[in-house]
């Protein structure tokens, strides 16, 4: 009786509301889906304690701290970005690239941290980013509200750590991403420690019955934190534009394998 007590609780936590019954595959689940909430409900409180000292900056006009804090904040949404990316429009207003747009950089509805990111590396300044900051800042407020309340689907949980991996190798390797600033290092390591959170949430899960699998997926893991880890300074990462060609295609290939095997998570957890 007592685990069926504590199930049903997680399962309110991780949920947000009573089921009157759930079954024995689903309840495999509950804890860890409840772990998953508490984490997410820590980087979006953390995005927005970060947030609100990137948006001071720059409406104090000051350029140079700006930059600084902008990698860092992001982190926290990129580390969360399966979850987030379920509130669309929030997404289209917080992380939307030029490209999206008609007008590109100039266009009036490009908005968020890359509008952002374009004043303050390309034109190297905060003039006329106060109003995009204030938006900035109250998304974020709105993501961090939605959150609290949202009922994780466990498909889209186990999905992320495939996706996150494999968002990182179809497209942000090209640098596409953090254009204007090169930060995309600090992107791939908060992709990578989301993905890695949700893997690692679930494992005890699947290795009894697929040992092998959890070797080679552990072992992938390692070999992207330690290329990952090449790259790192006393500040950070390295500025993207300073990788060879060479290196985004060792990168890349290392991304992809562990994303590959990641994408086979929800199979095995019979979410299919």
């Amino acid at each position: 009786m007592k685990h069926h007590v504590l199930a049903a609780a997680a399962f309110v936590a991780a949920f947000g509301y009573m089921a009157p019954a759930f079954s024995e595959e689903d309840s495999k689940l509950v804890e860890p889906l409840a772990a998953y909430k508490s984490y997410v409900a820590d980087h979006t409180e953390k995005l927005l304690e970060n947030t609100t000292k990137f948006t001071e900056a720059i409406k104090a006009g000051d350029v140079a701290k700006a930059k600084t804090l902008f990698a860092p904040t992001r982190m926290d949404y990129e580390s969360i970005e399966p979850i987030a990316e379920l509130f669309s429009d929030l997404d289209h207003t917080i992380d939307a690239r030029a490209d999206d747009f008609e007008g590109k950089e100039k266009d009036a509805k490009f908005s968020g941290f890359h509008r952002i990111e374009y004043g303050l590396w390309t034109e190297n300044s905060t003039k006329g980013l106060e109003p995009y900051a204030d938006q900035l800042l109250a998304d974020v407020k709105d993501l961090n509200h939605r959150i609290e309340n949202l009922t994780f689907p466990p498909e889209t949980v186990v999905g992320g750590a495939a996706a996150l991996m494999e968002e990182v190798a179809a497209t942000k390797i090209s640098g596409e991403e953090d254009r204007y600033s090169h930060t995309d290092l600090w992107d791939f390591k908060a992709n990578f420690d989301g993905s890695q959170k949700i893997y690692e949430l679930v494992k005890p899960l699947i290795e009894k019955d697929n040992a092998d699998f959890v070797k080679k997926v552990d072992a992938n893991f390692k070999v992207v934190d330690d290329t990952l880890g090449k790259y790192k300074t006393a500040d950070g990462y390295e500025l993207y534009d300073k990788l060879t060609e060479d290196d985004r295609k060792v990168l890349a290939a290392k991304v992809n394998a562990l994303a590959t095997d990641l994408s086979t998570l929800r199979g095995k957890l019979g979410l299919n």
